[in-house]
């Protein structure tokens, strides 16, 4: 099922227990002052950056504020997420949120009332991709990884990793085999219970991976919503941004069963 941004963006207002996924490009500007729709702790973060990581922190924190508005049917000036990492909304309250950022493209996925985590990287990243499968993967990924000897299939399992890691709230470091990925993209994570569904896609030439826990009254296989951007205006104010035309190619669609 191929589709774009303007036949797949159908937002969660209404059903939210359907996961959207938001993305944008950055414009490489940043302000001389910060924007007064920043929280206090944003804005002590914003005030240690500069350059690229500035112009990446404002265009991901506006992103939040697009994705939860348009999810929840609140204008985005009223929308914020909590403080600390951005995994969970203050305003409106009950929304999970995910980030991710690379290489100019940023990443937003929202669903109300469970975790989520998504990452993105760019489709040739990588060239060194064995040395991390020997490091830091399981030997039954490391068997099968050597055998196809090809960094897309690499990259599809370290981004279902990466945002399997976000969506159960763990860092990287000894934590990357609680998901194991093996042939044909069969997925044992070690959470208890067999709800947790994964979604793999291309789009904008970035490799676009999402994990959530499906929550009650889902609909089973559906994919999430999926919308491209307007990237944030020079200012980064918060008027509602407008849906541009994009493609977007599905890879995988997978449940997560419970490690046997």
């Amino acid at each position: 099922m191929a589709g774009s941004s303007n036949d797949s963006n159908r937002d969660s207002a209404g059903n939210p227990q359907k996961p959207t996924i938001k993305l944008c490009h950055q414009t490489g500007q940043v302000p001389k002052v910060a924007p007064d729709w920043l929280t206090a702790h944003e804005r002590t973060r914003f005030a240690g950056l500069s350059g690229v990581r500035a112009a990446e922190f404002l265009t991901s924190r506006w992103l939040i504020r697009q994705a939860l508005s348009k999810a929840s049917s609140v204008k985005p000036d009223e929308c914020w997420p909590a403080d600390g990492r951005p995994s969970t909304s203050a305003c409106p309250a009950g929304w999970h949120l995910s980030l991710s950022h690379s290489h100019g493209l940023s990443a937003c996925s929202t669903q109300y009332g469970s975790a989520l985590g998504i990452d993105i990287e760019p489709s040739k990243r990588h060239p060194q991709w064995q040395k991390v499968v020997k490091r830091w993967f399981s030997p039954v990924e490391q068997e099968w990884l050597f055998q196809e000897d090809d960094s897309h299939t690499f990259l599809r399992a370290w981004t279902l990793k990466e945002a399997w890691l976000k969506a159960t709230g763990r860092g990287i470091a000894g934590n990357l085999q609680t998901l194991e990925v093996r042939r044909n993209f069969e997925l044992y994570g070690d959470q208890p219970d067999d709800h947790w569904q994964a979604y793999g896609f291309y789009t904008e030439g970035f490799l676009c991976t999402l994990v959530c826990r499906q929550v009650a009254g889902a609909q089973p296989g559906s994919w999430p919503a999926i919308t491209l951007l307007e990237p944030p205006p020079e200012d980064y104010s918060l008027s509602e941004a407008e849906p541009l035309d994009t493609h977007w190619e599905p890879m995988f669609h997978r449940r997560i069963r419970s490690k046997p």
